[in-house]
């Protein structure tokens, strides 16, 4: 039985891709938040569109930095060449639950971040765990509030509970700047590798875009760390 992961698509340019992201967070108290997020991906800058998203999840947050988030969503990969032109790659329908740990060492905004994820691939299931380690560092605040400006970085691992385990590495180094609490930019450098049995594995380079949205009904000042939820 063929298995197909839906972000590697076959014969990837080596050119530098795009990777956008739009990401919206509604807070109506301190514990509870609704997130949705869409993503679109190409082989070039601005042309060969292979893959897009829409996702969203309810989160809790507890005392002490913690927070549970539960998710869902439609992820849809196309042949490289064209823009989502058919026929599909790959259709995929995605569960995950996830737990966010985070801890500063002065203004070093530390967020760790461990999710299982159950997924729905052209009809076959299969588990996926992961684990992100994301840095932020305010540059002319203490925290991430508005006019703040930020430098930012991520490594996340994926792995499988079927051999050979290893699935995908994802490396991210950006920057970003909250003009307001609802708006922030950020902008970086992605270098995701997939691992695949037959010849050891590929890799891409992208240019990562994000959009961050935020509707905060909460009173309470936040420490945020921004991000988005892939």
């Amino acid at each position: 039985m063929a298995f197909i992961v839906p972000q590697t698509v076959h014969a990837q340019s080596d050119a530098l891709g795009s990777w956008d992201v739009a990401n919206f967070v509604y807070t109506p108290n301190s514990k509870w938040s609704f997130f949705f997020e869409t993503q679109t991906r190409s082989q070039k800058l601005t042309k060969d569109f292979y893959y897009h998203e829409f996702k969203g999840g309810v989160g809790y947050s507890f005392p002490k930095k913690i927070s549970l988030l539960v998710g869902m969503g439609d992820y849809k990969t196309y042949f490289p060449e064209g823009n989502f032109a058919p026929p599909l790659s790959a259709k995929e329908f995605r569960l995950w639950e996830q737990l966010v740990l985070n801890n500063n060492i002065d203004r070093l905004k530390i967020e760790h971040r461990y999710r299982i994820e159950q997924r729905w691939i052209n009809g076959d299931f299969r588990n996926r765990f992961r684990y992100r380690l994301n840095p932020v560092l305010p540059i002319n605040h203490s925290s991430v509030i508005s006019n703040t400006f930020y430098l930012t970085a991520f490594d996340e691992i994926f792995f499988t509970d079927k051999a050979p385990y290893f699935e995908r590495n994802r490396f991210f180094a950006g920057a970003g700047y909250e003009f307001t609490q609802l708006f922030t930019l950020q902008i970086g450098w992605v270098r995701q590798y997939d691992y695949r049995k037959i010849d050891d594995g590929t890799g891409k380079n992208f240019l990562q875009t994000s959009l961050l949205f935020s509707f905060d009904k909460n009173t309470l000042k936040r420490d945020r760390i921004p991000s988005n939820l892939d």
